[in-house]
């Protein structure tokens, strides 16, 4: 909107042009609106119109699909070595107990469950290299 002040024989006119749109301006003197056709030659914005298609969704996209529930892995906080396991397959856990110990940055590192139990599956064994987020074991 482009607001402007007109002086036409005396008289102050205030003039908002609210749209514009090839000969048609919708525009507002002194607070009244007026429809207006303009005859002169228009120039043409060099700006295109955007036209998008409609979005057609594929089959099964935007579905939720739930994770594996029944088990729990317990990842690698930060890269290091398996230094000791203290669980074996089969064994019930707790939340806070200690399953393994990882060296990491010269320090030894607890990994405890953060669930209740049973090992289902251990991913690593004692010396093996690890990364940030890999899967040492799984609790079901």
């Amino acid at each position: 909107m482009k607001k402007f002040d007109f002086t036409i024989k005396g008289h102050k006119y205030e003039v908002l042009i609210k749209n514009f749109e090839e000969s048609i301006a919708e525009i507002e003197v002194n607070g009244t609106s007026y429809e207006i056709e303009i005859h002169k030659e228009v120039k043409v914005t060099k700006t295109p119109t955007l036209v998008r298609q409609p979005v057609v969704s594929k089959p099964g996209e935007g579905t939720i699909k739930k994770k594996d529930a029944s088990a729990y892995k317990v990842k690698a906080p930060l890269p290091g070595s398996i230094f000791k396991l203290h669980v074996s397959v089969g064994d019930t856990v707790k939340k806070g107990d200690v399953l393994l110990v990882m060296e990491a940055m010269k320090m030894e590192n607890n990994i405890l469950s953060e669930k209740e139990g049973v090992v289902k599956s251990i991913k690593v064994a004692v010396g093996d290299a690890v990364l940030q987020e890999d899967v040492l074991l799984e609790i079901e």
